[in-house]
Protein backbone atom coordinates (compact mmCIF):
# COMPACT_ATOMS: atom_id res chain seq x y z
CA UNK A 1 0.00 0.00 0.00
CA UNK A 2 1.16 3.63 -0.39
CA UNK A 3 2.41 5.79 2.33
CA UNK A 4 2.62 9.14 2.72
CA UNK A 5 6.08 8.93 0.88
CA UNK A 6 5.62 6.28 -1.79
CA UNK A 7 2.89 6.00 -4.00
CA UNK A 8 1.38 2.51 -5.49
CA UNK A 9 1.54 3.66 -9.27
CA UNK A 10 -1.09 0.08 -10.19
CA UNK A 11 -3.56 1.98 -7.42
CA UNK A 12 -2.89 5.26 -8.95
CA UNK A 13 -3.75 4.34 -12.56
CA UNK A 14 -6.58 1.60 -11.19
CA UNK A 15 -8.27 4.05 -9.30
CA UNK A 16 -8.78 7.40 -11.02
CA UNK A 17 -10.18 8.17 -14.22
CA UNK A 18 -8.25 8.43 -17.62
CA UNK A 19 -6.35 12.08 -17.44
CA UNK A 20 -4.54 13.85 -20.39
CA UNK A 21 -1.78 12.10 -20.66
CA UNK A 22 -3.55 8.60 -20.70
CA UNK A 23 -5.98 9.45 -23.69
CA UNK A 24 -3.09 11.02 -25.73
CA UNK A 25 -1.22 7.09 -25.30
CA UNK A 26 -4.51 5.80 -26.25
CA UNK A 27 -4.16 8.41 -29.67
CA UNK A 28 -0.79 7.52 -30.26
CA UNK A 29 -0.88 3.71 -29.86
CA UNK A 30 -4.28 3.75 -32.31
CA UNK A 31 -1.97 6.06 -34.81
CA UNK A 32 1.07 3.64 -34.69
CA UNK A 33 -1.08 0.46 -34.97
CA UNK A 34 -2.68 2.09 -37.79
CA UNK A 35 -0.07 3.21 -39.61
CA UNK A 36 1.31 -0.59 -39.25
CA UNK A 37 -1.64 -2.04 -40.62
CA UNK A 38 -1.31 0.22 -43.53
CA UNK A 39 1.73 -0.97 -44.34
CA UNK A 40 1.17 -4.78 -43.96
CA UNK A 41 -2.19 -5.15 -45.57
CA UNK A 42 -1.53 -2.84 -48.95
CA UNK A 43 0.94 -5.72 -50.36
CA UNK A 44 -2.67 -7.37 -51.02
CA UNK A 45 -4.15 -5.00 -52.90
CA UNK A 46 -0.77 -4.60 -54.78
CA UNK A 47 -1.03 -8.27 -55.80
CA UNK A 48 -3.36 -8.48 -58.64
CA UNK A 49 -1.53 -6.10 -59.98
CA UNK A 50 1.98 -6.95 -59.98
CA UNK A 51 0.78 -10.30 -61.22
CA UNK A 52 -0.41 -8.75 -64.48
CA UNK A 53 2.66 -6.36 -64.75
CA UNK A 54 5.23 -8.33 -63.71
CA UNK A 55 3.92 -11.50 -65.62
CA UNK A 56 4.50 -13.77 -62.64
CA UNK A 57 2.76 -16.54 -61.14
CA UNK A 58 0.52 -17.24 -58.16
CA UNK A 59 3.10 -19.03 -56.57
CA UNK A 60 6.07 -16.56 -57.04
CA UNK A 61 3.62 -13.90 -55.55
CA UNK A 62 3.50 -15.92 -52.76
CA UNK A 63 7.13 -15.48 -51.86
CA UNK A 64 6.69 -11.68 -52.35
CA UNK A 65 4.18 -11.84 -49.50
CA UNK A 66 4.95 -14.30 -47.50
CA UNK A 67 8.59 -12.61 -46.58
CA UNK A 68 7.13 -9.53 -44.77
CA UNK A 69 5.80 -12.47 -42.30
CA UNK A 70 9.21 -14.09 -42.26
CA UNK A 71 10.39 -10.93 -41.05
CA UNK A 72 7.46 -10.41 -38.60
CA UNK A 73 8.47 -13.98 -36.76
CA UNK A 74 12.24 -12.80 -36.62
CA UNK A 75 11.03 -9.43 -35.33
CA UNK A 76 8.78 -10.57 -32.90
CA UNK A 77 10.80 -13.08 -31.23
CA UNK A 78 13.79 -10.36 -30.50
CA UNK A 79 11.20 -7.49 -30.08
CA UNK A 80 10.23 -8.55 -26.69
CA UNK A 81 12.93 -9.40 -24.68
CA UNK A 82 14.66 -6.06 -25.93
CA UNK A 83 11.41 -3.88 -24.85
CA UNK A 84 11.30 -5.84 -21.40
CA UNK A 85 15.00 -5.18 -20.79
CA UNK A 86 15.24 -1.43 -22.61
CA UNK A 87 11.74 -0.21 -22.60
CA UNK A 88 8.76 0.20 -25.13
CA UNK A 89 9.41 3.33 -26.29
CA UNK A 90 12.55 2.86 -27.36
CA UNK A 91 11.93 -0.20 -29.14
CA UNK A 92 9.03 1.06 -30.86
CA UNK A 93 10.26 4.42 -32.17
CA UNK A 94 13.20 2.25 -34.10
CA UNK A 95 10.93 -0.14 -35.51
CA UNK A 96 8.76 2.78 -36.83
CA UNK A 97 11.83 4.32 -38.62
CA UNK A 98 13.27 1.08 -40.05
CA UNK A 99 9.64 0.29 -41.54
CA UNK A 100 8.82 3.40 -42.83
CA UNK A 101 12.17 3.64 -44.56
CA UNK A 102 12.09 -0.21 -45.83
CA UNK A 103 8.49 0.94 -47.22
CA UNK A 104 9.85 3.62 -49.40
CA UNK A 105 12.66 1.39 -50.44
CA UNK A 106 10.14 -1.22 -51.68
CA UNK A 107 8.40 1.68 -54.03
CA UNK A 108 11.42 2.02 -55.63
CA UNK A 109 11.72 -1.76 -56.79
CA UNK A 110 11.38 -3.45 -60.12
CA UNK A 111 11.77 -6.85 -59.91
CA UNK A 112 10.67 -9.75 -57.83
CA UNK A 113 13.83 -10.51 -55.97
CA UNK A 114 14.43 -7.07 -54.50
CA UNK A 115 10.86 -7.11 -53.59
CA UNK A 116 11.32 -9.57 -51.39
CA UNK A 117 14.33 -8.78 -49.78
CA UNK A 118 12.34 -5.29 -49.06
CA UNK A 119 9.66 -6.67 -47.61
CA UNK A 120 11.77 -9.27 -45.72
CA UNK A 121 13.28 -5.94 -44.06
CA UNK A 122 10.10 -4.17 -43.54
CA UNK A 123 8.70 -7.02 -41.53
CA UNK A 124 11.23 -7.20 -39.07
CA UNK A 125 11.21 -3.89 -38.39
CA UNK A 126 6.96 -4.13 -37.69
CA UNK A 127 7.42 -7.17 -35.62
CA UNK A 128 7.30 -4.99 -32.61
CA UNK A 129 4.90 -2.59 -32.90
CA UNK A 130 1.53 -4.48 -32.53
CA UNK A 131 2.71 -6.33 -29.50
CA UNK A 132 4.79 -3.31 -28.08
CA UNK A 133 2.23 -0.73 -28.21
CA UNK A 134 -0.46 -2.93 -26.71
CA UNK A 135 1.50 -3.21 -24.06
CA UNK A 136 2.60 0.15 -23.77
CA UNK A 137 -1.42 0.91 -23.67
CA UNK A 138 -1.81 -1.63 -21.00
CA UNK A 139 0.05 -0.40 -18.80
CA UNK A 140 -1.38 3.07 -19.06
CA UNK A 141 -5.02 2.31 -17.89
CA UNK A 142 -7.02 0.26 -15.52
CA UNK A 143 -8.00 -3.36 -15.67
CA UNK A 144 -11.68 -2.29 -16.04
CA UNK A 145 -11.28 -0.97 -19.38
CA UNK A 146 -7.95 -2.66 -20.60
CA UNK A 147 -9.72 -4.69 -22.70
CA UNK A 148 -11.66 -2.36 -24.31
CA UNK A 149 -8.75 0.12 -24.78
CA UNK A 150 -6.13 -2.66 -26.27
CA UNK A 151 -9.33 -3.25 -28.62
CA UNK A 152 -9.33 0.27 -29.63
CA UNK A 153 -6.00 0.77 -30.82
CA UNK A 154 -5.98 -2.63 -31.74
CA UNK A 155 -8.55 -1.74 -34.63
CA UNK A 156 -6.27 0.59 -36.01
CA UNK A 157 -5.19 -2.11 -38.42
CA UNK A 158 -8.57 -2.60 -39.53
CA UNK A 159 -8.98 1.04 -39.80
CA UNK A 160 -6.23 1.88 -41.95
CA UNK A 161 -6.80 -1.55 -44.11
CA UNK A 162 -9.95 -0.80 -45.07
CA UNK A 163 -8.37 2.80 -45.76
CA UNK A 164 -5.76 0.98 -47.64
CA UNK A 165 -8.86 -0.86 -50.06
CA UNK A 166 -10.53 2.41 -50.39
CA UNK A 167 -7.01 4.19 -51.13
CA UNK A 168 -5.62 1.27 -53.60
CA UNK A 169 -8.78 1.09 -55.54
CA UNK A 170 -8.76 4.75 -56.39
CA UNK A 171 -4.70 5.58 -56.53
CA UNK A 172 -3.18 2.71 -58.36
CA UNK A 173 -5.45 3.27 -61.84
CA UNK A 174 -4.32 6.72 -61.60
CA UNK A 175 -0.33 7.19 -60.32
CA UNK A 176 0.25 3.22 -60.55
CA UNK A 177 0.67 0.84 -57.47
CA UNK A 178 3.70 2.42 -55.97
CA UNK A 179 1.99 5.55 -55.00
CA UNK A 180 0.80 3.27 -51.82
CA UNK A 181 3.65 2.01 -50.55
CA UNK A 182 5.55 5.71 -50.83
CA UNK A 183 2.35 6.90 -49.25
CA UNK A 184 2.96 4.05 -46.10
CA UNK A 185 6.30 5.10 -45.78
CA UNK A 186 6.08 8.95 -45.87
CA UNK A 187 3.16 8.72 -43.18
CA UNK A 188 5.39 7.11 -39.85
CA UNK A 189 8.57 8.77 -40.77
CA UNK A 190 6.32 12.26 -40.39
CA UNK A 191 4.92 11.02 -37.20
CA UNK A 192 8.08 9.98 -35.14
CA UNK A 193 9.30 13.84 -34.04
CA UNK A 194 6.04 13.69 -32.22
CA UNK A 195 6.19 10.35 -31.04
CA UNK A 196 9.61 10.94 -29.81
CA UNK A 197 9.17 14.38 -27.95
CA UNK A 198 5.58 13.07 -26.65
CA UNK A 199 5.00 9.94 -26.28
CA UNK A 200 5.55 8.58 -22.88
CA UNK A 201 7.72 5.23 -21.48
CA UNK A 202 5.42 3.02 -19.34
CA UNK A 203 5.65 4.35 -16.04
CA UNK A 204 4.95 0.60 -15.04
CA UNK A 205 8.19 -0.92 -16.36
CA UNK A 206 10.44 2.13 -15.34
CA UNK A 207 8.81 1.62 -11.99
CA UNK A 208 9.95 -2.41 -12.43
CA UNK A 209 12.89 -1.21 -13.45
CA UNK A 210 13.59 1.29 -10.33
CA UNK A 211 14.41 4.40 -12.65
CA UNK A 212 14.99 7.38 -11.14
CA UNK A 213 12.32 8.76 -8.89
CA UNK A 214 12.98 11.85 -10.87
CA UNK A 215 11.93 10.57 -14.20
CA UNK A 216 9.06 8.46 -13.01
CA UNK A 217 7.98 11.72 -11.21
CA UNK A 218 7.84 13.95 -14.40
CA UNK A 219 5.09 11.19 -15.58
CA UNK A 220 3.46 10.73 -12.18
CA UNK A 221 2.46 14.46 -12.29
CA UNK A 222 1.26 14.55 -16.03
CA UNK A 223 -1.15 11.65 -14.69
CA UNK A 224 -2.28 13.35 -11.20
CA UNK A 225 -1.06 16.80 -10.98
CA UNK A 226 -0.43 17.48 -7.58
CA UNK A 227 -0.06 13.62 -6.15
CA UNK A 228 3.25 12.94 -5.92
CA UNK A 229 6.24 15.50 -4.40
CA UNK A 230 9.79 15.91 -4.29
CA UNK A 231 10.20 12.92 -1.79
CA UNK A 232 8.11 10.35 -3.17
CA UNK A 233 8.92 6.52 -3.46
CA UNK A 234 6.87 4.57 -6.25
CA UNK A 235 6.57 1.24 -5.85
CA UNK A 236 3.68 -1.20 -7.55
CA UNK A 237 2.71 -4.62 -6.14
CA UNK A 238 5.29 -7.62 -6.09
CA UNK A 239 4.65 -9.58 -8.91
CA UNK A 240 8.35 -9.41 -9.80
CA UNK A 241 10.71 -12.02 -9.62
CA UNK A 242 14.56 -13.02 -10.42
CA UNK A 243 13.62 -14.89 -13.85
CA UNK A 244 14.12 -13.46 -16.89
CA UNK A 245 11.59 -12.56 -18.97
CA UNK A 246 11.44 -15.08 -21.44
CA UNK A 247 12.26 -17.82 -18.23
CA UNK A 248 9.08 -16.57 -16.84
CA UNK A 249 7.08 -16.63 -20.17
CA UNK A 250 8.46 -20.38 -20.27
CA UNK A 251 7.96 -21.34 -16.61
CA UNK A 252 5.65 -23.64 -15.40
CA UNK A 253 2.80 -21.30 -14.54
CA UNK A 254 2.56 -19.69 -17.69
CA UNK A 255 3.43 -22.38 -19.72
CA UNK A 256 -0.08 -23.59 -20.43
CA UNK A 257 -1.53 -20.72 -20.82
CA UNK A 258 1.15 -19.39 -23.41
CA UNK A 259 0.77 -22.55 -25.41
CA UNK A 260 -3.38 -21.82 -25.81
CA UNK A 261 -2.66 -18.26 -26.79
CA UNK A 262 -0.16 -19.17 -29.06
CA UNK A 263 -2.34 -21.70 -30.78
CA UNK A 264 -5.09 -19.53 -31.08
CA UNK A 265 -3.58 -16.17 -32.68
CA UNK A 266 -1.92 -18.63 -34.47
CA UNK A 267 -5.44 -20.16 -35.97
CA UNK A 268 -6.83 -16.84 -36.01
CA UNK A 269 -3.85 -15.01 -38.15
CA UNK A 270 -3.84 -18.19 -40.10
CA UNK A 271 -7.43 -17.56 -41.20
CA UNK A 272 -7.55 -13.26 -41.33
CA UNK A 273 -4.27 -13.19 -43.24
CA UNK A 274 -5.45 -15.82 -45.43
CA UNK A 275 -8.58 -13.50 -46.22
CA UNK A 276 -6.65 -9.87 -45.98
CA UNK A 277 -4.08 -11.23 -48.66
CA UNK A 278 -5.62 -13.68 -51.12
CA UNK A 279 -9.48 -12.22 -50.80
CA UNK A 280 -8.83 -9.48 -53.82
CA UNK A 281 -7.51 -11.80 -56.25
CA UNK A 282 -10.07 -14.45 -54.99
CA UNK A 283 -13.18 -12.55 -55.75
CA UNK A 284 -10.53 -10.75 -59.09
CA UNK A 285 -10.63 -13.80 -60.35
CA UNK A 286 -14.71 -14.91 -59.23
CA UNK A 287 -15.12 -12.35 -62.32
CA UNK A 288 -14.97 -9.27 -60.35
CA UNK A 289 -12.96 -6.23 -61.12
CA UNK A 290 -9.62 -4.98 -59.23
CA UNK A 291 -12.34 -2.14 -57.68
CA UNK A 292 -14.76 -4.15 -56.56
CA UNK A 293 -12.28 -6.78 -55.63
CA UNK A 294 -10.49 -3.98 -53.08
CA UNK A 295 -13.55 -2.88 -52.20
CA UNK A 296 -14.72 -6.35 -50.69
CA UNK A 297 -11.41 -6.17 -48.62
CA UNK A 298 -12.03 -3.02 -47.65
CA UNK A 299 -15.31 -3.58 -46.09
CA UNK A 300 -14.21 -6.70 -44.17
CA UNK A 301 -11.65 -4.88 -43.06
CA UNK A 302 -14.12 -2.12 -41.97
CA UNK A 303 -16.67 -4.65 -39.82
CA UNK A 304 -13.06 -5.30 -37.74
CA UNK A 305 -12.78 -1.62 -36.48
CA UNK A 306 -16.47 -1.93 -35.28
CA UNK A 307 -15.86 -5.36 -34.17
CA UNK A 308 -12.73 -4.41 -32.24
CA UNK A 309 -14.64 -1.84 -30.53
CA UNK A 310 -17.58 -3.58 -29.12
CA UNK A 311 -15.85 -7.22 -28.75
CA UNK A 312 -12.91 -5.09 -26.58
CA UNK A 313 -16.35 -3.26 -24.48
CA UNK A 314 -17.69 -6.82 -23.98
CA UNK A 315 -14.57 -8.43 -23.14
CA UNK A 316 -14.54 -6.13 -19.96
CA UNK A 317 -17.63 -6.58 -18.84
CA UNK A 318 -18.55 -10.20 -19.30
CA UNK A 319 -16.03 -12.82 -19.91
CA UNK A 320 -12.07 -12.25 -21.20
CA UNK A 321 -11.90 -15.62 -22.88
CA UNK A 322 -15.60 -16.56 -23.63
CA UNK A 323 -16.41 -13.31 -25.91
CA UNK A 324 -13.85 -13.58 -28.71
CA UNK A 325 -14.12 -17.44 -28.34
CA UNK A 326 -17.86 -17.01 -29.15
CA UNK A 327 -16.47 -14.57 -32.22
CA UNK A 328 -14.68 -17.46 -33.82
CA UNK A 329 -17.39 -19.75 -33.56
CA UNK A 330 -19.46 -17.12 -35.38
CA UNK A 331 -16.63 -16.88 -37.72
CA UNK A 332 -16.62 -20.34 -38.74
CA UNK A 333 -20.59 -20.09 -39.96
CA UNK A 334 -19.68 -16.98 -41.56
CA UNK A 335 -17.14 -18.49 -43.80
CA UNK A 336 -19.94 -21.23 -44.55
CA UNK A 337 -21.50 -18.52 -45.56
CA UNK A 338 -20.04 -17.31 -47.85
CA UNK A 339 -18.69 -20.13 -49.52
CA UNK A 340 -22.09 -20.45 -50.73
CA UNK A 341 -22.77 -16.93 -51.27
CA UNK A 342 -19.92 -15.04 -52.73
CA UNK A 343 -21.55 -15.16 -56.30
CA UNK A 344 -24.51 -12.48 -54.80
CA UNK A 345 -22.54 -9.34 -54.38
CA UNK A 346 -24.77 -7.97 -51.85
CA UNK A 347 -24.39 -10.98 -49.96
CA UNK A 348 -21.00 -10.70 -50.41
CA UNK A 349 -20.35 -7.05 -48.76
CA UNK A 350 -23.14 -8.01 -45.89
CA UNK A 351 -21.08 -11.29 -45.00
CA UNK A 352 -17.59 -9.49 -45.08
CA UNK A 353 -18.54 -7.00 -42.83
CA UNK A 354 -19.57 -9.72 -40.54
CA UNK A 355 -16.70 -11.72 -41.06
CA UNK A 356 -14.26 -8.62 -40.85
CA UNK A 357 -16.92 -7.84 -37.28
CA UNK A 358 -16.17 -11.22 -35.58
CA UNK A 359 -12.68 -12.20 -37.11
CA UNK A 360 -10.63 -9.25 -36.43
CA UNK A 361 -12.47 -8.03 -33.14
CA UNK A 362 -11.86 -11.51 -31.74
CA UNK A 363 -7.75 -11.50 -32.52
CA UNK A 364 -8.18 -7.57 -31.57
CA UNK A 365 -9.50 -9.52 -28.18
CA UNK A 366 -6.53 -11.62 -28.06
CA UNK A 367 -4.17 -8.77 -27.47
CA UNK A 368 -6.04 -7.51 -24.52
CA UNK A 369 -5.59 -11.44 -22.81
CA UNK A 370 -2.06 -11.34 -22.82
CA UNK A 371 -1.46 -8.09 -21.55
CA UNK A 372 -3.46 -8.96 -18.42
CA UNK A 373 -1.96 -12.41 -18.40
CA UNK A 374 1.79 -12.10 -18.32
CA UNK A 375 3.58 -9.64 -15.13
CA UNK A 376 4.97 -6.46 -16.20
CA UNK A 377 8.88 -7.75 -16.17
CA UNK A 378 7.44 -10.11 -19.16
CA UNK A 379 4.66 -8.51 -20.76
CA UNK A 380 6.72 -7.36 -24.02
CA UNK A 381 8.04 -10.71 -24.11
CA UNK A 382 5.02 -12.56 -23.95
CA UNK A 383 2.96 -10.73 -25.91
CA UNK A 384 5.69 -10.69 -29.02
CA UNK A 385 6.14 -14.40 -28.78
CA UNK A 386 2.33 -14.68 -28.79
CA UNK A 387 2.34 -12.55 -32.02
CA UNK A 388 5.39 -14.33 -33.50
CA UNK A 389 3.49 -17.69 -33.15
CA UNK A 390 0.49 -15.93 -34.57
CA UNK A 391 2.93 -14.70 -37.54
CA UNK A 392 3.94 -17.74 -38.47
CA UNK A 393 0.59 -18.72 -38.97
CA UNK A 394 0.18 -16.05 -41.22
CA UNK A 395 2.73 -16.94 -43.27
CA UNK A 396 1.82 -20.24 -43.88
CA UNK A 397 -1.23 -18.88 -44.57
CA UNK A 398 0.06 -16.98 -47.40
CA UNK A 399 1.92 -20.25 -49.01
CA UNK A 400 -1.15 -21.79 -48.44
CA UNK A 401 -2.95 -19.31 -50.34
CA UNK A 402 -0.73 -19.37 -53.46
CA UNK A 403 -0.68 -23.63 -53.35
CA UNK A 404 -4.92 -23.01 -53.15
CA UNK A 405 -4.62 -20.83 -56.35
CA UNK A 406 -1.98 -22.44 -58.08
CA UNK A 407 -4.47 -25.52 -57.95
CA UNK A 408 -6.93 -24.07 -59.42
CA UNK A 409 -9.20 -23.88 -56.21
CA UNK A 410 -12.03 -20.99 -56.09
CA UNK A 411 -13.36 -19.05 -53.32
CA UNK A 412 -15.76 -21.90 -51.90
CA UNK A 413 -12.91 -24.07 -51.16
CA UNK A 414 -10.99 -21.54 -49.56
CA UNK A 415 -13.88 -20.24 -47.51
CA UNK A 416 -14.33 -23.97 -46.08
CA UNK A 417 -10.96 -24.78 -45.61
CA UNK A 418 -10.52 -21.72 -43.15
CA UNK A 419 -13.25 -22.61 -41.38
CA UNK A 420 -11.09 -24.91 -39.66
CA UNK A 421 -8.49 -22.61 -37.97
CA UNK A 422 -11.47 -20.59 -36.71
CA UNK A 423 -12.27 -23.71 -34.93
CA UNK A 424 -9.19 -24.32 -33.56
CA UNK A 425 -8.88 -20.15 -32.10
CA UNK A 426 -12.32 -20.72 -29.85
CA UNK A 427 -11.54 -23.70 -28.61
CA UNK A 428 -8.01 -22.68 -27.64
CA UNK A 429 -9.10 -19.87 -25.72
CA UNK A 430 -11.73 -21.80 -23.68
CA UNK A 431 -8.50 -23.93 -22.81
CA UNK A 432 -6.71 -21.34 -21.90
CA UNK A 433 -9.59 -19.91 -19.57
CA UNK A 434 -9.24 -22.93 -17.38
CA UNK A 435 -6.01 -21.63 -15.94
CA UNK A 436 -6.63 -18.66 -13.85
CA UNK A 437 -4.42 -15.96 -13.31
Amino acid sequence: MSTPFSIDVHDLIAHRSIGRLQKLVLFFGFCIIALEGFDLTIMGFIAPVLKEQWHIGNRALGSALSAAQIGLVLGSLVAGPLADRFGRKVVLLISIAAFGLCTLFTATVGDLTHLIVWRLLTGIAVGSVVPNTATLVSEYVPERIRSFSVALIICGVSFSAACGGFLSAWMIPRFGWQSVLVLGGVMPLLMLPLLYFKLPESVRFLVAKRASAARIHAIVDKMAPGIATAQSAFVMPAELSKRSAIRTVLSTHYKFGSLMLWSAYFAALFASNMLSNWLPTLIKESGYSLSYAASITGVYQLGGVFGSLFLGWSMDRINLHRVPAAAYFASALLLLGLATAYHSFVLLVIQAFALGFCLIGAISGINAVSAVFYPTEARATGSCWMHGAGRSGALLSILAGGQMLAMGWDATAAFIVLIIPTLVAGFSLLAKERQRH
